[in-house]
This record gives C-alpha cells, sequence and structure tokens, in this order.
C-alpha cells in the first residue's frame, strides 16, 4: 500500500470515528426526503435540502465526500461553464461525476448534492466530483471535502453590497486556501489578483498549476478601455500603478510592477495563437509547459496542441484553458479534456441557446461590469442585425447595489446599428432604460416589458436574433418560460 493510500485511510478511518452513525443516516434520508417533497411540488430548490441534512449533522459534507477526487473552482466569472466543461469531458471518458449542475454553490447548496448521492450510511457513491463553489463559501467547504485541486478562474468586482470590494473577496479565498495546504492551486496567471493567491509576502505550502493566454495570441484581437482596468489597476504588493505588455479583458494580461517588479507568471498551459473566434466557437493552439514551478521555470517545452472550444467569446477560451490546468493539476488523461471540448455545450442560462417560433434566442448571464463588457463586446462585433434584451433584477442573490451597471458599457450595444430593438425587463427595468439612454439609445427603440410571457412573444417577433442578457434572478425566472415554451427542462428534473 502507498503512503498517500495509508493516509486516505488513515484519514477515512478517522472522519468515521467522528460523525455519529445514526445522525449520518438521519442526515442522508432528511435530505432525500426533503428534495423528493420539493420535486413532487414541481420545485428545484437546493437549500432546504441542505439544512435538513446539517441540521442532524452539522459536517455531514466531511462524511459523504470522504475519498473522493474532488475539483472545486471558484473565481467572480466562469465558474459555471468552467465546472461544465470539466463535467462533460469526464463524462465523454465514461465516468459520471458527482456535480451541482443548478449552480447552488454555498455550503448547503453543495452539502443537499453530496449528501442526497450518498448510501444511507454516507459512503459516496461517486468517485469523482466537480464542484462550483462561491468565493465566499470557500472556507467553510474545502476543509470538509479535502478537494484534490482548486481553480481560481478571475476576481472582479461584484455583488458589492455581499463582498464588499474586490480585496476583501480575495481575502475570502486566500483564507479558505489556507485550510488545506496539500490541495493544488490552478491559477490564471493573466490576473493578478489570482495569481497572488500563491502567495506574496508569505510562501503558502500549496502546489500551483498556472495557465495564461500569451501576448502575441492576444495582440490586434482585443480592445480594452481604461475604464475596464478598475478592478486592479495598482500593484497589490506595493501599491505602484502597473505596465502592462498587452491586455486580454479588464485587468487580464502582461502585468507588471515597475517599481517591485512583482509580475505575470510564467504559466504552465497557456494559448500561444486564436486561430479563429467567432459566434460559432474559437480554434486555439495551446503549449505545455516543462515547468515544475513557474517560478523558476527549467525549461519551455515545445509541446503544442490545436484546440476548438465550441463556445464563443474570448472568456469561454480562459474558461476552456482552466479546465484543462484542473485536468492536468489533477493528472488526470489529458486528451479527455482537449478533445471533449469542441463538444461542449452551453450550461444553464450561461450562453444557452433557444429557438422559438424558428427564432433563435441565446441567453448570456451579466453580474458585474467586466462580464457585462465581454457579452457586449460581443454582441457589437456580430455582423448580423439582432434584438437585445436587458433583465436587471436586485433581489437577494443578485445583490441589491445595481450601480455597477453604469460601469459597464452599454454603449456598445446601444450605438451599434446592427442592434434594431431593445428590449428590458426586470424589478430594475427603469434604472436599465436610464442607463441605455445615457449611452445613447433613442427612446423608440427602449420597450419596457413586465410580463416575461409577453416578453418572449414581442422579442421573437421581429424575426432576428434575439440576444438576452440577464443577471441572475432574472435569468431563472425569463428561462423557466423560455424553456417551458421549447420544450427545454429545468435543471432539477433530470436529477434523482
Amino acid at each position: 500500500m502507498t503512503t498517500s493510500s495509508k493516509n486516505r485511510n488513515r484519514a477515512t478511518s478517522r472522519i468515521i470515528k467522528k460523525h455519529n452513525p445514526i445522525k449520518v443516516m438521519c442526515s442522508v434520508a432528511a435530505c432525500r426526503l426533503t428534495r423528493f417533497g420539493l420535486r413532487v411540488l414541481h420545485r428545484g430548490g437546493t437549500t432546504l435540502p441542505g439544512r435538513s441534512a446539517m441540521f442532524f449533522d452539522k459536517d455531514i459534507l466531511e462524511v459523504v465526500s470522504r475519498g473522493m477526487e474532488i475539483v472545486v473552482v471558484t473565481g467572480t466569472n466562469g465558474k459555471t461553464t468552467t465546472c461544465s466543461m470539466l463535467r462533460n469531458a469526464l463524462q465523454e471518458a465514461g465516468i459520471e461525476p458527482l456535480s451541482n449542475i443548478s449552480g447552488a454553490n454555498l455550503l448547503t447548496g453543495i452539502t443537499a448534492e453530496f449528501t442526497a448521492s450518498a448510501s444511507l450510511t454516507g459512503k459516496p457513491h461517486k468517485r469523482f466530483a466537480i464542484v462550483e463553489c462561491d468565493e465566499g463559501a470557500l472556507k467553510k467547504v474545502v476543509p470538509l471535502i479535502r478537494p484534490k485541486v482548486i481553480v481560481v478562474t478571475n476576481l472582479f468586482r461584484d455583488q458589492l453590497d455581499r463582498y464588499g470590494e474586490v480585496m476583501h473577496t480575495l481575502e475570502e479565498i486566500r483564507t479558505g486556501i489556507k485550510l488545506v495546504p496539500e490541495t493544488t492551486l490552478c491559477l490564471n496567471a493573466d490576473c493578478s489578483l489570482t495569481a497572488s493567491l500563491a502567495g506574496i509576502d508569505e510562501a503558502l505550502p500549496n502546489p500551483v498549476y498556472y495557465y495564461g493566454i500569451e501576448g502575441s495570441a492576444a495582440q490586434g484581437k482585443l480592445n480594452v478601455s481604461e475604464n475596464e482596468l478598475s478592478d486592479a489597476k495598482y500593484c497589490i504588493k506595493c501599491g505602484n500603478e502597473y505596465s502592462y505588455d498587452y491586455h486580454t479583458y479588464a485587468h487580464l494580461g502582461g502585468y507588471v510592477c515597475p517599481k517591485c517588479g512583482y509580475k505575470r507568471m510564467i504559466p504552465n498551459l497557456q494559448v500561444e495563437s486564436i486561430d479563429k473566434m467567432n459566434s460559432q466557437g474559437s480554434d486555439i493552439k495551446v503549449s505545455f509547459n516543462n515547468i515544475d514551478r513557474p517560478s523558476t521555470p527549467n525549461k519551455r517545452s515545445s509541446e503544442t496542441k490545436k484546440i476548438h472550444v465550441g463556445l464563443p467569446a474570448l472568456y469561454n477560451i480562459y474558461n476552456s484553458i482552466a479546465a484543462i490546468g484542473a485536468f492536468e493539476a489533477a493528472g488526470w488523461k489529458r486528451t479527455s479534456i482537449t478533445q471533449s471540448l469542441a463538444n461542449i455545450s452551453s450550461s444553464f442560462g450561461r450562453m444557452e441557446s433557444f429557438n422559438y417560433n424558428n427564432v433563435d434566442i441565446q441567453m448570456i448571464l451579466v453580474k458585474n461590469p467586466a462580464g457585462c463588457n465581454q457579452s457586449l463586446t460581443y454582441l457589437s462585433s456580430l455582423d448580423e442585425d439582432y434584438v437585445a434584451v436587458f433583465c436587471l433584477n436586485d433581489k437577494t442573490a443578485d445583490g441589491h447595489d445595481i450601480s455597477w451597471i453604469w460601469d459597464a458599457e452599454h454603449e456598445k450595444v446601444a450605438q451599434d446599428p446592427h442592434c434594431k430593438f431593445i428590449y428590458i425587463s426586470g424589478t430594475r427595468a427603469g434604472d436599465m432604460s436610464i442607463r441605455l439612454k445615457y449611452a445613447g439609445a433613442s427612446t423608440q427603440r427602449l420597450i419596457i416589458i413586465e410580463d416575461n410571457k409577453e416578453l418572449l412573444e414581442k422579442m421573437t417577433s421581429h424575426s432576428l436574433p434575439v440576444y438576452v442578457l440577464p443577471n441572475y434572478t432574472s435569468m431563472l425566472s425569463l428561462r423557466a418560460v423560455v424553456g417551458a415554451a421549447t420544450g427545454k427542462k429545468e435543471f432539477w428534473k433530470d436529477q434523482k
């Protein structure tokens, strides 16, 4: 028996002894019964089953995840899509992983997924898990599940009333990482905030795997405004303003501090070229570098691979290399992920496509300035006439502070001659209407519709492709209507 196997067995034995078997059985039973009751009522609730399980054993997640190989994905943007890419790769390899596909990424939701799929005694039925985790919940989740890899996609301002400024979010993630020193970190080298998690003033013991996009791949393809850099304009180490060799989007790119020397690390995995990028997806060339630790590179490998990513936009290139990096860091078979990316389909509300009355609809979740800017850039790059739909709520899951819409460059669509009609919906439709008027949209093009069924009929009445940019809860409510009209199931109808 290997040393690692002995350590896993000792850890499993410790966990079993720590938890009362009767409480474990009650937790699993309560979770299953609660979930079953919600399904009977045609509801997809994820929080209540987790709370039911934790009522009997607050750390039941530690039991029902023991011995599993787990990859956790966190960060501001791209969590759901990156998880979908990882899950799809395992499925194509003949492995059905456990995953919180509902997007319930807090402790209760994650607990519900693991507990509902375990045996009555709490034994996991699956060996692999792909877990999307909220940045603020990471410190509660990872000490219980002890993941093999933590992927951090990027860090931007998001839900200011909940997280505060981005530095607070960074520290929340750092706190979680400190609790699992044996976990490998898979970090975006192009994000100065994310990369700093490997340790600036204090060295963390975690192994680190970096991914990113080479400067030559970004040249001539991107246009970054000064406004997009505001999330991380100054050096996290000394406070001096960064210089950039190149940008990809927002503050991501080849940053360097001219004062203290803090700079982008050489990635283990990076995009060498973007050969094609359109509404159907992207063709990229990726290099795998032979580097033990990026801070002390031994040599650059000449190994490169051409990969097709079946989802459009630059941020999905980032999501794809995050997924590849996770596979590499976990020691899983590389070809499983590189081949499967060509077949990846959009996840729930994220670049998800529908067809209603012979009109194509694409739903693109937006929830902060950086992500919204990328979606607006995508729409304004389309060489066709289209209908734009903006849906804005201010419910708790969205964040009550919607002032971020003034930081996103809605001018890209409001002034786009290809954008023929603009529909607006949601509890803060009035605020969005004002923002678009200031962005240059004529009053005649702005139409507010409160009812989602009416919205669906109106936005598809022009025989033009429709692009819907909702935030989280507005996406859920509109998607329920569009999904019902087009025969798409809710996420929970495919779950047991």
